[in-house]
């Protein structure tokens, strides 16, 4: 399956139910003339989490109306920490994902490693605090909403206090009646 279809600007942000399986595509839009160095990150299904063995596979559920313009307030406070980043990439997949497939995958291209590798962390990072997307846990012994879970962020509070990942909160019920 190929990943959704790559926005003219050099910033390609997205939710997804989709698979995220055409990375070489990703790589291939993150190449600029000016860039010599590419980092992608992807953040694959495993058969284990935090004290569960067995995993079979992950739900993931997204506050959607709020995604993207996180996802765009996290874009402009990546490119402004690095002004040099040629192409920027942040997708993000929602509902049943098998194991060894990815979730998320983040790419930034740079004319330097070193700005690459640092941005793409950035990236990775503050996805983490800053967008509400929650991810449920099957497993053999039943279900579970992820471990990990911290408190949603703005991009640049999550900027301010980089590596400090805290505690992210399980999503609220759903509202029934």
């Amino acid at each position: 399956m190929v990943l959704p279809t790559p926005p003219a600007g050099d910033d390609w942000l997205g939710l997804t139910s989709e698979p995220l399986d055409d990375v070489g595509g990703l790589y291939s839009w993150c190449v600029l003339p000016g860039c010599g160095a590419v980092v992608l990150f992807s953040g694959t299904v495993r058969d284990h989490a935090e004290g569960r063995e067995g995993v079979t596979h992950l739900v993931y559920e997204a506050y959607a109306e709020q995604v993207t313009p996180r996802m765009e307030e996290l874009a402009g406070e990546l490119r402004r920490r690095y002004p040099g980043v040629g192409r920027l990439a942040v997708l993000h997949r929602v509902g049943p994902i098998e194991l060894e497939r990815s979730s998320v995958l983040v790419a930034v291209s740079a004319p330097h490693r070193q700005e690459a590798f640092e941005a793409a962390r950035f990236g990775i990072d503050t996805l983490k605090e800053t967008l509400p997307i929650w991810k449920q846990e099957h497993h053999r012994h039943g279900v579970d909403w992820g471990g990990g879970a911290q408190q949603i962020r703005a991009a640049v509070e999550a900027a301010a206090t980089e590596g400090d990942m805290g505690s992210r909160a399980a999503p609220p019920p759903p509202i029934s009646g």
